[in-house]
């Protein structure tokens, strides 16, 4: 475990050195703005081109050849500061901080001015509440950035109040960087139960009722195609949508981060990953009203521990395959880590009709306390109750469950393992799997179908139905391309 860590501290460790919350001032040079003006220093960031992924079906382009038409290079003729380890306080430019005022062009030139040197620093001071509205602050930057957010940060108060001509799917977007860190002991406030009672949301509607038709809610920070990525410390808190998302970016560290949100709040992933790659995600704690963690397609090498994640749905793998998609998936790890009062635990889902593969998936040394579905493989995943049987599937296999212990609803049975009737799941290993009651009687009858695998020890509930060895014939299995 701990060279795994040193590993992703390697990757952004010069941000991360470069950092000293209790001491900026001592650490870094003050840069006091060159051109500080009152409250109109520059115009907002464009909101994303209409190609940007919707954080509905979060998914980025697989490789960087198909980006945004966002400049390479948004400062090109800009001499900036030439001198390194600047602090640049926004309230030096412009910023007001009461919570009401729109202190966008604040940040957006203090980014502008700390992007171009070593070691900048954008500081968002403790004593202050800071409204701007949705902003990408975009790379290329100098090396060494650090986003500090000491006090609050939040995006306009629902709906009635986001500008007509920004984005509504996204507010805090950094692009295309490299080694940037994002930390400090503030919060960031979504905002978000205006969104939550629009009645497009399931469950949340004024009437109790949910209308059809479209309904975009802004994911609340999102990391796209960036790299050496740190981000600590922060209390992150009532997105309209996802937290936090990463869309292909390689090489992430978090650490020590609390986001939450109500139970019932619709869609809050707490930090959802997708085409992203290196991710190490430690000693951080979620509660919200969707996935603690769900990673996506293209996801590989993501290492989590120390995770205390609930009341939630759980950690989920997936959903993989949708409209016919290839789904590729390989080498997580979840270890040391507590699913608490959520709806889910460890979940894997799948479309039918879906092509790819899930491999290489450990879950190690989970406590469960009062958890529905604490093992849960599905492969016919489905929001409605039109879809049709298909013949292919993402492959499930090589998926451990070691050392799971703890009380589940005896509402659903705590192991559910539903695979494709043509793609069999296989490797599937348990090991010291003992899951009782929170209340009531034990449920005996675990849910199998076409999984095999192997029991290294007795399970708790006793599980018969997992099938030993290999399928004697295997349907469509497309692992091509992972």
């Amino acid at each position: 475990m701990e060279i795994i860590r040193g590993f992703f501290a390697i990757c952004i460790g010069v941000s991360l050195l470069l950092y000293n919350s209790s001491n900026v001032e001592g650490r870094y040079h003050y840069h006091k703005p060159k051109n500080k003006s009152s409250n109109n220093i520059g115009s907002p960031v464009s909101p994303p081109p209409d190609d940007t992924p919707d954080p509905q079906n979060p998914i980025a382009p697989s490789s960087p050849s198909n980006p945004p038409s966002i400049p390479s290079d948004p400062y090109p003729k800009d001499p900036g500061n030439t001198s390194s380890g600047c602090i640049f306080n926004v309230m030096d430019y412009g910023a007001v901080g009461d919570g009401s005022t729109d202190d966008t062009d604040a940040f957006r030139q203090a980014w502008k001015e700390a992007c171009g040197v070593e070691s900048g620093v954008i500081l968002a001071p403790s004593g202050h509440s800071f409204m701007i509205t949705s902003t990408i602050f975009t790379g290329p930057c100098k090396p060494g950035l650090v986003f500090q957010v000491d006090g609050y940060l939040m995006p306009p108060d629902g709906p009635d109040c986001w500008p007509e001509k920004d984005s509504t799917k996204q507010w805090l977007v950094f692009y295309r960087l490299d080694g940037m860190t994002l930390t400090g002991k503030g919060t960031i406030e979504g905002n978000g139960e205006k969104w939550w009672d629009l009645p497009c949301k399931p469950h949340r509607s004024p009437n109790g009722s949910t209308s059809k038709g479209p309904c975009d809610s802004p994911a609340l920070i999102r990391f796209f195609m960036s790299s050496n990525l740190a981000v600590s410390g922060l209390r992150i808190q009532n997105s309209p949508q996802f937290h936090m998302k990463f869309d292909g970016c390689e090489g992430v560290l978090i650490e020590k981060l609390s986001i939450s949100s109500p139970k019932l709040s619709p869609n809050t992933d707490g930090i959802h990953i997708e085409n992203t790659k290196a991710v190490g995600i430690y000693d951080s704690s979620i509660s919200n009203g969707d996935d603690c963690i769900s990673i996506g397609t293209g996801c590989s090498n993501v290492d989590i521990d120390g995770l205390t994640c609930g009341p939630s749905h759980g950690i989920s793998i997936g959903s993989l395959g949708v409209h016919h998609s290839q789904a590729c998936v390989r080498n997580i790890t979840v270890r040391n880590s507590v699913i608490k009062e959520s709806d889910n635990g460890l979940r894997i889902k799948t479309w039918q009709g879906g092509t790819g593969c899930v491999s290489d998936i450990n879950f190690e040394n989970i406590q469960m306390e009062n958890v529905r579905n604490c093992m849960n493989i599905d492969q016919y995943y489905c929001l409605s109750k039109a879809c049709l049987n298909e013949t292919s599937a993402v492959y499930v296999t090589g998926v451990t469950y070691r050392n799971i212990k703890g009380t589940y609803d005896v509402r659903t049975p705590p192991i559910h393992f539903a695979c494709s009737d043509t793609v069999a799941c296989t490797d599937i290993i348990l090991s010291e799997v003992e899951l009782l009651p929170e209340e009531g009687e034990l449920m005996d009858d675990p849910f199998c179908w076409n999984a095999y695998g192997t029991q290294e020890t007795v399970t708790i509930p006793p599980i018969n139905c997992l099938r030993e060895g290999q399928p004697e014939s295997q349907g469509e299995v497309s692992s091509v391309g992972c």
